[in-house]
């Protein structure tokens, strides 16, 4: 991949962009990243909640699949008004074809270079500009960080609230988080958002997304992480934080049966047939009691 000029033309090629190195002086480093497609509707709100938060040490990994509409104008502007900002953070660019959105997710996953990443997609945003600056803050207060790295924990992770198109507060998110979770936790559902589920990078580039999955491989990776996780005897951090606004019309939410049918795929694979089909005869009486 070579490097490009934020202000000259990107070719429909692949491609990485540098903005800005980033000095080695904070001990966490995040990997922020963002996948994008024809998302100039959306878009602008995300790469905004990447810049206003207080902690410096953020990579925000962008990874655009050939947009045709005006995406990568408000990346060459967000990388421009970058430069010029007393705290500067690590910006990079990748823009080429995908076989999907798992597919560029995976690509992200093995450029990572912080601690941890997570994936903020065109529309989700950051829960309030100190969100990263709080989990940093409970981590080095727990001692969390005082350890070797391959003793960090595996995860952190936390609440999400859902908002709209236009970015407003729609309601907190049904599922939550559980005060300690594990692997076994999923079979009640999602429990906690994949925007909310920061992963260390050296294990998450242990396990890509499985491309059989079209809609809910987000599920099956966070579970193999979590049971990675128990194998290797580390925790999954509780932040205590509401960590995501996220944009309830994603595309799982669209595509609802078909995922769920995946869902079931998945949970059968993972936790075997009598322990998912007694979970979902309880999702059913749960269901009807709520009328």
């Amino acid at each position: 991949m070579s490097e490009v000029d934020p202000a000259s033309p990107v070719p429909p090629s692949t491609q990485c962009q540098q903005a800005l190195p980033l000095g080695n002086s904070c001990k966490l480093k995040f990997t922020v990243i963002t996948v994008t497609y024809n998302a100039e509707h959306t878009l602008e709100r995300t790469l905004e909640s990447v810049a206003s938060q207080t902690y410096p040490c953020i990579e925000h990994l962008i990874v655009d699949g050939l947009s045709s509409d005006g995406t990568l104008s408000l990346i060459q502007e967000y990388v421009e008004d970058n430069s010029i900002n007393v705290h500067p953070h690590e910006i990079r660019f990748i823009r080429e074809p995908d076989r999907g959105l798992y597919d560029a997710m995976n690509k992200a996953i093995l450029e990572a270079q912080g601690d941890y990443l997570v994936f903020l997609n065109a529309g989700d945003k950051f829960h309030s500009s100190d969100t990263l600056q709080k989990m940093v803050e409970g981590l080095e207060a727990g001692g969390h960080l005082d350890a070797e790295h391959p003793m960090w924990p595996a995860v952190l992770y936390g609440e999400t609230d859902l908002v709209d198109d236009e970015g407003a507060f729609l309601r907190h998110r049904r599922l939550q988080a559980p005060e300690t979770l594990t692997w076994r936790s999923f079979l009640g559902g999602m429990l906690v958002c994949h925007q909310s589920f920061y992963v260390r990078v050296d294990i998450a580039r242990e396990y890509l997304y499985n491309m059989r999955y079209r809609f809910s491989a987000d599920f099956d990776w966070c579970i193999r992480i979590m049971q990675d996780a128990e194998a290797r005897s580390l925790i999954l951090y509780n932040t205590h934080q509401i960590l995501t606004d996220y944009l309830s019309e994603g595309m799982t939410t669209k595509n609802q049966r078909k995922s769920l049918f995946e869902r079931l795929r998945i949970m059968l694979h993972h936790y075997g047939f009598i322990p998912t089909v007694a979970q979902h005869l309880w999702f059913v009486v749960r269901h009807f009691s709520l009328k």
